[in-house]
């Protein structure tokens, strides 16, 4: 199927040919009929993505300050790649979306829908879209595509008005008459209200005209014309719609209001507010989220949980059923906004005449034609692949894939043949840059494809057992991303099939990305330790960072919490500097938080050795800080590692000392040892029972802090 991208460090606009999204539980899958360039937003895109770099940093300041502070921790290079990578994403434009119901997880006790459906949503500009269901409405028979395809901007106009609380009679301005400025006119006058509507752009204001509204041109007099307009009382309210750098639209709204008035803004303005004006007048002021209740939630619209109507009226569902109401009782009319119809096909010319001209609505249309297979072959790519060397699928790509797995693939020679992701998109996007053959969203084109085997699994926390036991019963060597799973049974299933693998002679290999064991730094501790007769003293301090509680990383169900997560990257560092196996797991963590207290935790760790060990993971510390440093204290010397950059060695001599130019955390050397024992028929370069040693030991870590009481890893090892 086509969908339409956008690179946003070059601005260029493209239909790409991807597959079809993966259908996700709570979720829709609709095929496209009409699509509505939202031109404010969209225009604002285009011009981002052809600013120079230099630019884009002056319109991010903020972006521009967390660039700065990781040149400060991670070095100027890796900066500059990781701000490149992400830049060089595609972004899928549109958020306007008519269709038909296709596919849905039907069974979902919130899902109202069924195959056939005609619906709106916040799908992109793509033949084919996966939307949550709580982002999608049912349309009346009596509204057909090309109206209903208004309906995302109405709600977003609609959730301004409810925020203004306008009543029958009252006085509303209206500045900015772009394609939700023009609606939100029309729904103000369903409203009973008398209102004015201010744009720059003369030609913008006929319309509103034609539907019983005052409009002005945005002149210096406009404050006394709007006093005038609301018989010299000032006006009730003002809805600010208007994109613009300037603090122009704030101001006037402040002096053209009455005393308490109400100021609402959906637009993108200048936000130096006024104080003396505001105080005065005891005038109110708010910014409307988008479409209303439940944006930005997971709960509500990745998981389908929707608010009680008795304490949320109306979420962003709502407000699209209310706005599809409105345009079956024919309340508004969206004829006169429609500037262009646009075949998808020709989906380019329709954003150069958004850049050229200053149209309203843009409607693309769809033919009924969509390729329903989930498997892209790219064009003008073979792959020739030794059968004595690794062949790779690829599941997942996020950042880690794009960033740092694929590159290192491409620098050591590797030839990734086949990529899964849920969408479809960023796959496609990775394919083409690193010359992939095919680009999936079904992960069975990866374990019944007879010439891979080998998988690497990048996916989020909770589908990485799933994917470990599929590819292993495929009979597919594993490399996965940490965790290896999220809980015991999981870690049973993995186990069983490994060792049923084993028994029957299969001699698939199981890695973990637990790549700082591979770092030139954690090499050169070895080194250092390799002769040593005394047990170990370890401290291992993580300045992790604060991610907000509702970060998938931080839910149990999908991310694991950070503990799992990530800290146990650390926990298998000191499992292998001490090179004997974690016996007992004590932890603790903080407790009156407001956010979480999961991500702030000490864990004691004794060896069965008798070396012991600390790692410190705290997210409330300071960006500037190191984020990960390693003490070790054993034999009347002391081994200090700074952030995988440098070791600094105490009593070994002056040549022990390791310092590089850049950080290593051990990525290309931890791939490289995989690939190779994969080809030479060695080993896994982590072996299993250490995997299954830090996983049982990371889980003691959250089970300890949770109860109290320290955990003997051997008791639970028994256990599975």
């Amino acid at each position: 199927m086509l969908q339409l991208l956008q690179n946003l460090r070059t601005g260029k606009i493209e239909l790409l040919d991807v597959p079809v999204p993966q259908l996700r539980r709570s979720h829709l899958l609709i095929q496209t009929s009409r699509s509505l360039i939202s031109t404010g937003t969209e225009r604002m895109l285009l011009e981002f993505g052809k600013a120079s770099l230099i630019e884009k940093a002056r319109q991010q300041p903020e972006r521009m300050k967390q660039v700065m502070q990781k040149v400060k921790t991670d070095g100027l290079i890796h900066t500059i790649k990781a701000v490149r990578a992400r830049l060089d994403r595609p972004l899928a434009l549109g958020y306007c979306n008519v269709g038909t119901v296709i596919d849905g997880n039907f069974s979902f006790k919130a899902l109202s829908f069924k195959k056939g459906d005609r619906v709106v949503s916040n799908g992109p500009h793509a033949e084919v879209v996966c939307v949550p269901v709580n982002l999608c409405a049912r349309i009346p028979d009596n509204v057909d595509d090309e109206t209903a395809v208004f309906t995302v901007p109405g709600a977003i106009a609609l959730q301004g008005i409810r925020l203004l609380n306008p009543a029958l009679g009252e006085y509303i301005v209206v500045i900015g008459l772009g394609l939700i400025g023009q609606l939100a006119i029309q729904l103000l006058i369903s409203n009973g209200c008398n209102v004015l509507g201010v744009d720059i752009d003369k030609n913008k204001l006929e319309t509103p005209e034609k539907f019983g509204a005052n409009c002005l041109m945005a002149t210096n007099d406009i404050v006394e014309k709007a006093i005038s307009f609301s018989r010299g009382r000032g006006v009730d309210g003002v809805l600010i719609c208007a994109s613009t750098n300037s603090n122009k639209p704030i101001e006037q709204a402040a002096k053209m209001c009455r005393k308490r008035g109400r100021i609402v803004l959906i637009g993108v303005v200048g936000l130096n507010i006024p104080r003396d004006l505001f105080y005065k007048k005891e005038l109110t002021f708010q910014v409307s989220c988008s479409y209303g209740p439940g944006r930005y939630d997971p709960q509500y619209e990745e998981r389908g949980i929707d608010y009680p109507i008795s304490y949320v009226r109306w979420t962003e569902q709502r407000n699209f059923e209310a706005v599809l109401d409105v345009m079956a009782r024919e309340k508004i009319n969206v004829r006169p906004l429609i500037s262009h119809r646009i075949p998808f096909g020709q989906a380019e010319k329709a954003y150069d005449i958004l850049l050229k001209e200053n149209p309203l609505g843009i409607v693309l249309t769809y033919n009924e034609e969509v390729k329903k297979d989930q498997l892209v072959r790219l064009k003008d790519i073979s792959i020739k692949t030794d059968p004595q060397k690794p062949v790779v699928g690829l599941i997942g790509a996020g950042n880690f894939t794009r960033q740092i797995l694929l590159p290192i693939l491409r620098k050591i020679g590797a030839k990734p043949k086949i990529i899964a992701s849920s969408s479809g998109l960023s796959g496609t996007d990775l394919a083409r840059k690193f010359g992939l053959e095919k680009s999936t969203t079904d992960v069975n084109n990866i374990f019944n494809d007879a010439e891979i085997n080998t998988v690497f699994i990048t996916t989020r926390h909770n589908t990485h057992a799933r994917f470990v036991i599929d590819a292993l019963k495929a009979k597919k060597h594993v490399y996965v991303e940490k965790p290896l799973c999220l809980n015991k049974d999981e870690l049973k299933q993995i186990i069983n099939i490994y060792v049923y693998n084993s028994q029957n002679h299969n001699s698939q290999l199981l890695m973990v990305g637990f790549n700082r064991r591979f770092s030139p730094c954690t090499k050169r501790i070895k080194g250092l330790l390799l002769n040593r007769k005394e047990p170990l003293c370890m401290s291992m301090i993580v300045n992790a960072g604060f991610i907000p509680s509702d970060h998938w990383t931080q839910d149990p169900e999908v991310g694991g919490g950070r503990i799992i997560g990530e800290a146990c990257h650390f926990i298998d560092l000191l499992r292998f500097i001490a090179d004997s196996p974690i016996d007992t797991v004590h932890a603790i963590s903080t407790s009156g938080h407001p956010s979480t207290d999961s991500d702030k935790m000490v864990i004691m760790l004794t060896f069965k050795d008798g070396s012991i060990g600390t790692v410190h993971y705290f997210a409330n510390g300071s960006k500037e800080y190191p984020k990960e440093k390693l003490e070790i204290f054993c034999e009347r010397k002391t081994i200090l590692l700074n952030n995988f950059k440098s070791v600094r060695a105490y009593g070994f001599g002056k040549r022990a000392n390791l310092r590089l130019w850049r950080q290593d955390k051990g990525h290309e050397n931890e791939i490289k040892a995989f690939l190779s024992a994969i080809e030479e028929g060695k080993n896994a370069p982590i072996p299993f029972d250490e995997i299954i040693n830090v996983t049982l030991a990371t889980f003691a870590a959250v089970e300890s802090a949770r109860d109290g009481n320290p955990i003997k890893v051997i008791a639970m090892t028994k256990d599975i």
